[in-house]
């Protein structure tokens, strides 16, 4: 059966039709590898993502490399392909993957490594990579969830790690050349692969472990093979070529459709829970003409009603007036909504609400993370009840009516009273509203408190902490649930089933392979969807390998131990991580970057923005 006689008989054709507007094509006759980059989640969750878009323009720009999209099926569509012998296809020539030169994954979530093996096997190509031939793609793995690559160790035959603009044309090029030149086997190309900066290629290293399940030894099993693999860091982040200005655009609706440009990498805060705060250092900006001339560009090649600048804090970046100022100048004559996403509440200020308010009127979202002081200095989480109010009064002066609070629960040093503390927050902002005398008197107010379960992630100073016990998490749900008493508040929370098997992946090794691999023999997929996640499935796979989960989740890690992923560089230093755990006991903040550096390490990768600054 052709591959389009399956579009009637499934929910959303328009996921797989392909042939959206600014996708790349070439002919296939005129090119020396192709390279298919998959999003192991939906179709509208992939095409949302900005790490695609860019790393497929990058990869294009070579006229030699044809980078095609691919995405996890759902499920409806993947039953009509086993039924009738479809395998998993490239979305630009329909062509299946498995005859691709690299077949890579972005790994941006652990819940999704189900997929992974999911798409592997509906591509026909073998999931353990002892298994694949010479005529079987490399298969590559890189994003946030590479910072530990083990518990994938057995299906991936490359990691790439860090930053990737420059690191995977580099790759494709050794693979070209090694092709051509008659030199390749699958053998000799990952040893050179190793080799290069950035590239984790985990068949060539050994990994012993003690009785007590802890790592005793982590070391390469050839010469030459580097002991330590240092991230990839990009040479010039605010080379304009670095920006897709022509991003494909999808038929249906997606999670995000609007011009999206990346303004900064990095974060100056260093909360001490966030690894995209750590693993991103050094700080480096754009300047606000190269960003506004790549959404000028964005917005003529697409015509989205919505300009969006993506960093960790937009409003710590330096030049975000003058940046401001510049898109205002022509997104308001076009009815283009300018909007300034990761606010921070220290950093909201009149100016920035008068420009976000230029073209439209919404709510506003703020992470104060934990419900009291003395837990947001133990997380360095910076943020006073003041300046919250600030934030909040400035947003009921224009009429806004409507705050989102992010929180976690489960946090190390935690208690009850902290937990208390969200409901008396939100009860707060709330008695705000009613005091301000600028408030909307047409429009009452509400506010949403969304609380994550903490997981404990590699390379941040909790990496150590273990994870409260499934029970703890849904009974501080609970209290939290009980101690909200206003009928104005919302109140969201994630599941505790989820972030457990999130922090059992996030903090793994090896031996999670097994377990994965009988989670495919039971069909195990989309398991960051809520209709597809089967917590008691997931479990019987652990206790048929014989693999206990807590152990990864729940215990606290020694500080002298050796962990999975210490033989990554991430900039950062473990000295630094180290610092901060104890100073998270002792419930002191850190100064962040504008202040004064704080000797993260980070600048070993580059000179970093706060440095020059500060200098």
């Amino acid at each position: 059966m052709e591959l389009s006689e399956l579009f009637p008989l499934v929910q959303k054709p328009g996921r797989y039709t392909g042939g959206e507007y600014n996708i790349c094509m070439k002919d296939k006759s005129a090119v020396n590898l192709r390279f298919a980059f998959c999003f192991p989640d939906s179709y509208e969750i992939g095409m949302s993502n900005l790490g695609l878009q860019v790393l497929y323009h990058c990869l294009n720009l070579a006229p030699d490399v044809w980078c095609e999209r691919v995405f996890a099926p759902w499920p409806d569509m993947e039953d009509r392909m086993r039924e009738n012998g479809v395998p998993l296809f490239a979305w630009e020539s329909r062509d299946p993957i498995r005859t691709f030169d690299i077949v890579a994954f972005t790994l941006q979530y652990e819940l999704c490594y189900s997929n992974v093996l999911n798409m592997l096997d509906l591509a026909g190509i073998p999931l353990l990579r002892e298994e694949r031939g010479e005529e079987d793609p490399i298969i590559l793995g890189g994003g946030p969830c590479s910072y530990n690559p083990e518990p994938l160790a057995d299906f991936f035959d490359v990691f790439s790690i860090g930053e990737g603009e420059e690191a995977l044309p580099e790759l494709a090029d050794l693979l070209k050349r090694m092709k051509q030149e008659g030199r390749y086997t699958r053998a000799a190309f990952l040893r050179e692969a190793a080799r290069l900066e950035g590239f984790y290629v985990p068949s060539l290293y050994r990994a012993e472990y003690r009785e007590d399940g802890t790592l005793a030894s982590f070391s390469p099993t050839e010469e030459g093979v580097p002991a330590v693999v240092r991230k990839r860091v990009i040479s010039d982040f605010n080379d304009p070529k670095y920006i897709p200005t022509k991003p494909f655009m999808p038929f249906i609706d997606t999670v995000q459709d609007r011009v999206t440009v990346e303004i900064s990498r990095g974060c100056i805060r260093g909360c001490r829970f966030c690894q995209a705060g750590h693993v991103t250092r050094p700080l480096r900006e754009r300047t606000p003409e190269v960003v506004d001339a790549a959404a000028r560009e964005t917005y003529r090649q697409t015509g989205y009603e919505e300009v969006s600048l993506c960093c960790l804090s937009v409003s710590d970046y330096c030049g975000i007036d003058e940046l401001t100022d510049r898109l205002l100048a022509w997104t308001g004559e076009k009815k283009v909504n300018l909007s300034l996403p990761s606010m921070r509440a220290d950093s909201f200020t009149k100016e920035l609400m008068d420009r976000t308010s230029a073209v439209r009127s919404s709510g506003l979202t703020f992470a104060p993370e934990a419900g009291t002081q003395r837990l947001r200095d133990a997380i360095n989480k910076r943020l006073t009840e003041e300046d919250l109010f600030h934030a909040v009064d400035l947003a009921f002066d224009y009429g806004k009516t409507s705050v989102k609070l992010y929180f976690m629960n489960g946090l190390p040093t935690e208690t009850d009273d902290d937990i208390r503390g969200i409901a008396d927050l939100g009860k707060k902002v709330i008695d705000r509203f009613y005091q301000n005398p600028n408030r909307n008197r047409k429009k009452p107010p509400s506010v949403t408190v969304s609380v994550a379960c903490f997981v404990p992630k590699p390379f941040t100073p909790f990496q150590w902490e273990g994870q409260n016990s499934r029970e703890e998490l849904e009974r501080k749900q609970q209290l939290l649930r009980e101690s909200i008493t206003s009928r104005k508040i919302r109140y969201h929370y994630h599941s505790a089933d989820v972030s457990y098997l999130e922090a059992v992946f996030a903090r793994g090794n090896r031996k999670l392979g097994k377990v994965l691999l009988r989670a495919r023999k039971k069909g195990l997929r989309f398991d960051a969807w809520d209709e597809y996640f089967r917590f008691d499935e997931w479990m019987a796979c652990f206790a048929e390998e014989g693999v206990d989960p807590d152990f990864f989740a729940l215990r606290e890690m020694g500080e002298e131990e050796l962990l999975p992923w210490d033989f990554i560089d991430c900039g950062v230093t473990k000295a630094h991580l180290l610092r901060e755990r104890r100073r998270a006991y002792e419930g002191s903040p850190t100064r962040n970057c504008k202040e004064g550096c704080s000797g993260c390490g980070a600048d070993r990768f580059g000179e970093c923005l706060c440095k020059k600054k500060n200098k």
